[in-house]
């Protein structure tokens, strides 16, 4: 059997890392770039933003209802988050994890997401890495409309 998949996407932020980070956890920001598609409507944005807590968030997309299910392991507000991950069609308890990191920089901040996904996963890594790469790029959006 091989090792876990681990992919990592890095994006630029405008934004101070407070603000990168709390994104992440308010419902009303994270539902405007949080696996949410352009096609999609957001139904359910639910975050119990506390070690051990966790989070629901349901986008109603063409083909039907696509469901993400977290569980907060780190919350270090602002340079570090890490939950477990499981999106349609994995069944309860089939997690993967990711940690995000974020580190202040001259313009803003860079956040560095890595996905640890167990083998069975691998059909989807390109369209997982697309996916946090389009989030990430929404984020950076709603940084930059929410600007200071």
């Amino acid at each position: 059997m091989s090792g876990p998949i681990i992919l990592t996407v890095t994006r630029d932020f405008a934004a101070s890392p407070e603000r990168v980070f709390d994104a992440w956890l308010d419902p009303a920001q994270a539902g405007r770039f949080l696996f949410a598609t352009p096609g999609g409507e957001m139904r359910t944005v639910e975050i119990d933003a506390r070690v051990g807590g966790g989070a629901l968030i349901v986008e109603r997309r063409p083909a039907g209802d696509a469901g993400h299910r977290l569980r907060y392991e780190v919350i270090d507000r602002p340079t570090r988050l890490v939950f477990l991950f499981a999106a349609d069609p994995a069944e309860e308890g089939e997690w993967t994890r990711v940690s995000i990191a974020i580190a202040a920089t001259a313009q803003g901040s860079t956040l560095t997401l890595t996905h640890e996904m167990d083998p069975q996963w691998a059909a989807y890594e390109d369209r997982t890495r697309e996916g946090w790469t389009m989030i990430l790029n929404t984020l950076a959006t709603v940084m930059e409309k929410n600007d200071d």
